[in-house]
């Protein structure tokens, strides 16, 4: 179940990068449907203590639950850096973190 809620999660994110590209007079009829499906993707996740987080737009700084997978092209930057876009979700439960997530980085 937690391996199709991630894939339910990056298909929501896509959905809406698809939406964007439409009319708004044709976005209205979309955006309830992939709301819906993405409150009963959370509703059987909170039923079990799990939820998806995502860091977008918070500064980076070691020790987040997740991974830069383009941290080598900041690595002799002294920019401040921040959670660009989030691949995967950090993945929390009762007791904390279950499964780290993984992220693309930007600069500020």
């Amino acid at each position: 179940m937690l391996a199709l809620s991630i894939e339910a999660w990056k298909f929501v994110r896509l959905f809406q990068r698809a939406l964007a590209k439409l009319e708004p007079s044709e976005q209205t009829r979309f955006v309830g449907q992939i709301r819906f499906f993405q409150r009963r993707v959370d509703t059987l996740l909170d039923a079990r203590g799990i939820r998806l987080e995502s860091l977008e737009g918070q500064l980076f700084e070691p020790g987040l639950a997740a991974t830069p997978l383009n941290a080598d092209e900041f690595s002799n930057s002294g920019q401040r850096l921040v959670v660009a876009q989030m691949i995967e979700p950090v993945v929390m439960g009762p007791t904390g973190v279950i499964r780290t997530g993984t992220f693309l980085l930007g600069a500020l």
